[in-house]
């Protein structure tokens, strides 16, 4: 088992045998806050200005990723709206809608990008525009499909901005300074944005306790969200996959488009549920931690077939990433 996973997986089983409560949950989601804030500074320091703008050339393969992050996704979410309350219960199928409607990742898409030798600067570049795009699209796909479970308002949309939005962007403006840093600190930073997303995950299901969350989860119903998870990955690599291929899309960017259009992020997800479902973000979270997990195994299995597949382009030596260096 991937060390990371197995992380997550005991940082669930701390919060369901000692949940932080009263100050202590207080002070745990106060460093859950700052630490998602520092992990977007970091985000905004790695990417280049010229990068970005470069990226924008590359206009019909970010449409590409994007319509498979906010329309194939969402979409699929909702055919499996019969599934609830037979196999899910309403708030697992709530979560599996959120997922739906969470962002693009930035960093795993980037490493599997790197490691199956497609074009890392548009998975850079893909990956970055659709958090930003997210910070929107998300609260309000949210509100539109999930109803009145989401606590959807102006100052959740002002708290989204200000702990994603606005680190971020702090993050560019002083890149100049922090980049040579970030560049030689790399493993460090890489721990930082794991620890970041096990402290969410540990607020979020400490939170979840106390609404009895595992309660409402029997195995049955646990299998049964496994299940709808796979499918979902399954089916979004599948249409990525075969529209890069019919739109002409060379070897590189179709590799681009399949990670960055199949994959979510978990360093933006949860903090976005923490502010969209409040106390009720326990359960809701469920899907989006396995379907992360779950994308972080099939894909990596998929770019290493790729990976020994075809040649490395000469345009992409230098570039390759470590996966085990980021998880997003």
């Amino acid at each position: 088992m991937d060390p990371y996973v197995a992380a997550l997986l005991g940082t669930v089983a701390l919060a369901t045998l000692l949940p932080a409560s009263g100050a202590a949950a207080t002070a745990v989601g106060d460093a859950a806050d700052i630490a998602i804030g520092l992990l977007f500074f970091l985000y905004g320091s790695r990417l280049s200005t010229r990068e970005a703008l470069n990226g924008l050339r590359q206009w019909r393969l970010h449409l590409v990723v994007g319509a498979s992050t906010f329309v194939l996704f969402p979409l699929l979410g909702l055919a499996a709206r019969g599934l609830a309350p037979f196999l899910l219960t309403d708030q697992l199928y709530t979560g599996l809608l959120f997922l739906c409607v969470v962002p693009s990742t930035v960093q795993s898409s980037v490493a599997l990008t790197s490691t199956a030798r497609g074009n890392v600067p548009a998975a850079i570049c893909a990956g970055t525009y659709s958090s930003l795009l997210g910070m929107i699209v998300t609260p309000l796909l949210a509100a539109w499909l999930i109803g009145s479970d989401v606590r959807f308002s102006a100052n959740g949309l002002l708290a989204i901005a200000t702990q994603l939005l606005l680190p971020f962007l702090a993050g560019q403006a002083l890149r100049r300074w922090t980049a040579p840093f970030i560049g030689r600190h790399k493993k460090v930073l890489a721990l930082l944005d794991r620890g970041s997303i096990l402290l969410v995950v540990y607020t979020a299901f400490s939170r979840g306790m106390t609404e009895g969350i595992w309660n409402q989860i029997t195995p049955v119903r646990l299998v049964a969200l496994l299940g709808m998870a796979a499918a979902v990955l399954g089916l979004a690599l599948t249409t990525t996959s075969f529209t890069a291929r019919r739109l002409g899309f060379r070897r590189a960017d179709r590799v681009t488009i399949v990670f960055c259009g199949s994959n979510k992020s978990l360093a933006t997800g949860l903090p976005m549920a923490a502010v969209l479902f409040g106390d009720a973000a326990g359960p809701v979270i469920l899907p989006l931690m396995l379907f992360h997990q779950l994308q972080l195994m099939v894909c990596a299995i998929i770019a290493g077939r790729w990976s020994r597949r075809a040649p490395e382009p000469a345009s992409a030596q230098g570039e390759r990433v470590q996966i085990t260096e980021a998880r997003g």
